[in-house]
């Protein structure tokens, strides 16, 4: 009988990368999987990116920070050449950075490439790079950051909402392709998570707009980054081993809730 490992030790001398790791759900992630013992580059736009880097190696977590833009094909290839050259190899991939462009009808083209090159056609590239190191470990398992928007209409969002349904249709076809390699490819759908595209909408006020975007939720809430984490890390155990194509909505309940809201203005609510 095989015994589940604690939790602590889950991740222990495995590698990952997580793009988008200097922010919001990609550094809850980062600090959550260096927590149960794995090694991880981050990358993100920012030059806080080194500072975090800094930090995590002061209490003792290996990680390294590699500053650059995933739209850039050969940013992608040095981010997985340094992760091959610090630590020997590849476990985990959270394809986590986008470009948060939401336009309609004022789309330019450049607003069109910038969003897909930076999200489906980089989540694609880095799935590329990874896959023969990771096949040449046993296999390994992507985590694709998807969106509530791959599902539904929202006003005003064409172009965030294509590439992210770009996403999870890309998540599936990865999954079939790389099944042979050994390699599980999944997505996570977050519904509104507190993080610094958020708080901006918000202009700082989270106690004035959490009610308002709560009420599209179940849990009447927004969620924390860290609330995503636990599940991508969840994706990446093994724990999932018999998951592969599949789409895990972390969203208080956003997709599953009807027209009808809370229901709490609704004449039924509350009958038998």
């Amino acid at each position: 009988m095989k015994v589940r490992k604690a939790i602590k030790e889950r991740f222990k001398d495995k590698v990952a990368i997580i793009t988008g790791g200097s922010s919001g759900i990609g550094k809850a992630t980062l600090e959550e999987i260096c927590k149960e013992g794995a090694a991880a580059v981050f990358t993100g736009t920012r030059d806080t990116g080194h500072e975090i880097a800094k930090q995590m190696t002061a209490a003792g977590f290996r990680a390294a920070y590699c500053q650059g833009d995933m739209a850039n094909e050969q940013f992608c290839k040095d981010v997985v050449a340094l992760t091959l050259q610090k630590f020997g190899k590849v476990n985990y991939l959270f394809n986590n950075a986008f470009s948060f462009t939401a336009k309609a009808l004022d789309a330019t083209s450049a607003d069109w490439e910038r969003i897909w090159t930076v999200g489906p056609v980089a989540f694609a590239r880095m799935g590329t790079l990874v896959a023969d190191p990771m096949r040449k470990h046993g296999g390994g398992s992507i985590v694709n950051m998807s969106s509530i928007s791959a599902f539904i209409a929202q006003p005003n969002r064409w172009t965030y909402n294509a590439a992210k349904g770009a996403v999870h249709t890309l998540t599936r076809c990865m999954a079939l392709d790389l099944a042979p390699y050994g390699i599980r490819v999944n997505s996570v759908s977050p519904g509104w998570i507190w993080t610094r595209e958020v708080d901006k909408a918000a202009a700082g006020d989270r106690a004035k707009w959490e009610p308002v975007w709560g009420q599209y939720h179940m849990l009447e809430r927004c969620g924390e980054a860290v609330e995503c984490a636990g599940p991508v890390l969840f994706l990446f155990s093994d724990d999932s081993s018999f998951i592969t194509g599949a789409d895990l909505a972390i969203d208080g309940g956003y997709q599953s809730i009807g027209p009808e809201g809370l229901g709490k203005t609704s004449k039924f609510a509350g009958s038998d």
